[in-house]
Order: structure tokens, then sequence, then C-alpha cells
């Protein structure tokens, strides 16, 4: 081809197809707060109070430490088999299947069979297969508030329609240090909410970014209005490791009619330290039920990465054996007595976590300093997207504003609070409890 040619090829314009995309994400252009929180951080980095330090982060939940030692091993082990690189079947792999029975029938106290349980490819595509399988256009999803922001799409994106249930923080939580328990439903408020379009009600425990562990009691009510009401219940326990109180109660095991009625949702990145790892399930006590799952599975992504699969599979064995997940709630019990320390030390009121690896905590008494600038798209957000923004600028700590779990109408409950992640080593805490020390400044 002569160089004319290519210099006329290179000057041509390419008219762009006209595309019409899905309209729910046209909709919706606002920035989610992982952009939003990401972006203000990785420009906060090199500003003037940033520059010769480290900045902290405290916000999304990723861990800033590897898997355990044997989960490392197993999942180098099985990407040398291979057969373990291919297809797994679209339920799971056989191995996986047996390590999550014999994980769960203990605590079922039942023995359960390879159709109790789905694995899926992460948590959140669980609770979309879980979503997918039972709901049909108009159906109405209730979701307690605060909520894990990816539900609401998961749902809308189906057709269905979310209905929010809040629950309710402790009147002068900015006065004190408060408990999850604290954080109450109210049952006659959930039992209203409920309709003859109600598919199923969300539920999450250990709860993202309260830190709350749902009681016996108040799972019991919950479960007893769905059974009434024949409602699903989806149960996120994708902390169900991470607990700090005497005991976790999951929601399924309370009553067989409420156990008929559950799915249940787990999570190995949450469990072994490797959310990259993208390796979830669901367990349930009705295999009908979990059946409708299954095929949303395998329409959505067929089946799930092999090789992690067989990595988990063992890793659960590996970890029943050594007693790994109390010797991991003692680890993060010890992470939360550094990073709480400094909140002692200032004053600043937090929930108590009774799980998860999140803390929320009440900045109301922090004074930022008046007429400090922000970037429009932060300055149109609720009041803790601000003093987040500040934090980031000012001390080079990120943590995530939890607003963006509630509804624009409910914002006021968490405006003044703040979520942060302790996934991180103790070294890595210990250097954020002294940077949040110049907070002292500001109070």
């Amino acid at each position: 081809m002569s160089k004319n040619a290519v210099r006329g090829l290179r000057s041509m314009t390419v008219a762009r197809p006209h595309i019409v995309p899905n309209k729910y994400f046209t909709a919706n252009v606002a920035k989610d707060v992982w952009s939003l929180t990401n972006e203000a951080a990785a420009a906060a980095a090199g500003n003037a109070q940033n520059k010769g330090r480290e900045l902290i982060n405290l916000g999304q939940g990723f861990f800033s430490y590897s898997p355990p030692k044997f989960a490392i091993t197993e999942a180098k082990k099985a990407v040398d088999i291979p057969l373990v690189n291919q297809y797994s079947p679209t339920r799971g792999r056989v191995s996986l299947l047996e390590s999550l029975i014999k994980l769960y029938s203990p605590l079922y106290n039942a023995e359960l069979k390879a159709e109790n349980v789905t694995v899926t490819t992460g948590a959140n595509e669980g609770i979309l297969s879980c979503l997918m399988g039972i709901l049909n256009p108009g159906d109405e999803v209730i979701v307690f508030e605060p909520f894990f922001d990816q539900y609401i799409p998961n749902i809308e994106l189906l057709g269905g329609k979310v209905v929010y249930v809040p629950i309710n923080p402790p009147k002068d939580m900015d006065q004190r240090v408060v408990k999850g328990t604290e954080w109450t439903v109210d049952y006659e408020q959930f039992a209203n909410a409920i309709t003859d379009k109600t598919k199923a009600v969300i539920i999450n425990t250990p709860h993202n970014p309260i830190g709350k562990v749902f009681t016996r009691e108040e799972l019991t009510r919950i479960g007893e209005i769905c059974v009434k009401k024949n409602v699903v219940i989806i149960s996120d326990e994708v902390y169900e490791h991470l607990y700090f109180t005497d005991s976790f109660t999951r929601i399924a095991t309370l009553s067989p009619e409420i156990g008929q009625l559950t799915l249940s949702v787990g999570s190995a990145g949450k469990s072994f330290a490797a959310t990259g790892w993208r390796v979830g399930w669901v367990v349930s006590l009705n295999p009908e039920l979990l059946s409708y799952v299954s095929k949303a599975h395998t329409r959505i992504c067929f089946a799930s990465p092999s090789p992690l699969q067989e990595a988990v599979a063992n890793s659960i064995n590996d970890a029943l054996e050594i007693n790994y997940f109390e010797n991991m709630r003692q680890e993060y019990k010890h992470k939360y007595d550094i990073f709480t320390s400094v909140f002692k030390e200032l004053g600043l009121p937090y929930t108590e976590p009774e799980g998860t690896y999140f803390i929320l905590v009440d900045f109301s008494k922090v004074k930022i300093p008046e007429g400090y600038s922000y970037p429009e798209e932060i300055a149109n957000k609720a009041k803790d997207f601000r003093i987040a923004y500040w934090l980031i600028n000012e001390l080079g700590v990120v943590a995530i504003p939890p607003t963006e779990f509630y509804i624009k109408e409910h914002e006021k409950a968490a405006e003044n609070l703040l979520r942060f992640a302790v996934c991180k080593d103790d070294q890595y805490l210990e250097k954020a409890v002294d940077r949040l020390r110049l907070l002292k400044n500001y109070l």
C-alpha cells in the first residue's frame, strides 16, 4: 500500500455507530462511592499535606496481607493438576461441595447433601443468582437500610422493586460508644412493608457497615413474619466466621419452616482473605428453592473458576483441622483493640463491632475549618462525603462515607459517620492510629 493511501486511511473519519445502552445505566450516571473515594485518594496522595507520607487506606474492604499459607499452598497445588484447569460442573466441583457439606452439616444440625449447595462466582453473583432465580418483573424485595450497595442494581436490573426498611440507630450515638444490638428493626414496620408483590427480603448478618450481629430473637421475629407472609429470605452471611459475640445465629436453623424459605450466601474471599478468588456459595435446606438459584447461576456464568474452587475445598478441610476460624476471630479482636484505642483517647463515639471487619465512627465532634474547599461532585453529596474528602486530604486517611448505603431521604441518619476497614495487618493499623491522633487538633 502506498504512503498516500495510508495517509488517506488515517485521515478518514469513522462514523460511530448509534448504540442504545441499557437505560438503567444511562439513568444512573452519578459516580459510585468506590470511584469517588479512589479518585479522591489518588489526587490527595500528591498534595502538600500528604507529600512524603504514606496514604493510609482503610476504605474498601480489601486485605493488606496474603491469604493464610495453607490456602496459598492449596492454590498452587490446584493449578498443577491438568483437569482442575478445565470447566467445573455448574453447581460446583465435587470436592468443594463435599467440603461445604462437611463444614455446614454440624452448623445446620442436619445431614446436608449436594442438592443443598450451589457454588457461585463470589457471593455477589450468589445473591444475583438468588434474585434472578425467583424474581419476575414487578416483584418487590425488602432491603434493610443501611444496605450493601450492590443489592440495589441486582434487584432493579431484573425488573424488581426495592422496598426499604430502616435499621434504626441509637438516638444518642453521637455521645457515646454504642452496641450493634442498639441498632434495631421496627417489626411492625417490617410486616407492614410486605405486600402481595413481596417476593423476598435480604438480611445481612454480621452486618456491613454497622458491624451488628443479629440476635436469635431478632432473626426469629423476622423469620416468623416471612413464614406467615410466604417471603423468601436471602441471608447474606459472608462474614459468618467474623463474629465477636458468644455465638452466631443462622436464620435458616431457627425452625423447619424458616429453613424452607431461606437461601444463605457465603464467601471464601472473606473467610480466607482472598477477595480476588471470587468463590462463593449458596446453601439451602430447600433443594427446590435452591434449584432456581442454580439455574440462574448456569445462565449467568455457567461455572466458577475451577482451580480456586479446588483450593477452597482443600482450604476448608485444612481450616477445620487447625481451628483456623476461631483463631481468626481472636486476631480480629486484637485488631479492633488496636484501632479503637485512638477513638477512646479522643472521645469519638463509635458502634462497637460485633462482627465483620468494619467499624462506624461518629465524627460529629470533629470541626472542619469553615470555608474548606470541595470539588463540586463532593460538595453536592451528603456531609459524610465531605468529612471523608477532608480526612483524605488533610490527614491522609481513607474511609468510606456510609450514606452511600442509604437512600437520599434517609441519609441524615449517617451523615456524621465514617466506615473504616480493619482487614489490615497490625502494623498498618498502628500507623493508622498514629495518623488519626492528628484529629485532636480539630476537636
